[in-house]
């Protein structure tokens, strides 16, 4: 039996991955929560893998695009999911995430892993493993570890949202800075690009 070839989805996480970078990528590591949370990991699995079997086509792309937004502004620290106050327009709440999905799916992840292990598992982490299971659904197994560790953030504006997801919009000399601001070449931009605007179809 062929196995389906790797979703080209699944290119846009490994990019994505990249986007962690700098000093906090040295302290991730796979399992991370194994000594002080053993079920963190199969929690998020099985809550999104629920989730996915009742809507396989669209919910694996949300979950990614989420993802993806979250680490584009400020790197993969849950700050998206913060929500907007009187004083301050959140992440959120940008217009650029005005048609992101996928943050129930979180949300319970969150509430589950809170009365299992209160005060351990990041939202980071959790959006991080929620896009690994969500692709790696129609799979039937876990295609690569996530690398956990994450702290959340606790800054979250919506002017950088404007300011560094990349925009349709964006000539090629705005979306190069844009990537290379985030350590990602012309190759890996044009790979993302494109394979981002096939999520957004789904």
């Amino acid at each position: 039996m062929t196995r389906p070839a790797p979703s080209p989805l699944l290119v846009l996480v490994v990019l994505v991955g990249a986007l962690a970078g700098g000093r906090e990528a040295a302290l991730l590591k796979a399992h991370f929560y194994r000594p002080s949370c053993p079920a963190a990991e199969a929690v998020v699995r099985d809550i999104v893998l629920a989730r996915v079997a009742a809507d396989p086509a669209a919910l694996p792309a949300r979950l990614l695009r989420l993802f993806f937004h979250d680490c584009f502004v400020r790197g993969c620290d849950a700050s998206l999911l913060i929500d907007s106050t009187a004083g301050n327009t959140a992440e959120k709440d940008a217009a650029p995430n005005g048609s992101l999905g996928g943050f129930d799916v979180i949300d319970t992840a969150k509430a589950v892993l809170e009365a299992v292990c209160p005060g351990v598992v990041s939202c980071a982490d959790i959006v991080a493993l929620a896009a690994r299971d969500a692709i790696s659904f129609q799979f039937g197994r876990d295609l690569w570890d996530v690398q956990l560790g994450r702290r959340d953030g606790v800054v979250s504006s919506a002017s950088e949202v404007l300011s560094d997801i990349p925009s349709p919009s964006d000539n090629f000399t705005v979306l190069e800075a844009k990537f290379a601001s985030k350590g990602l070449d012309v190759k890996d931009l044009v790979i993302l690009s494109g394979t981002y605007i096939s999520s957004q179809h789904h």
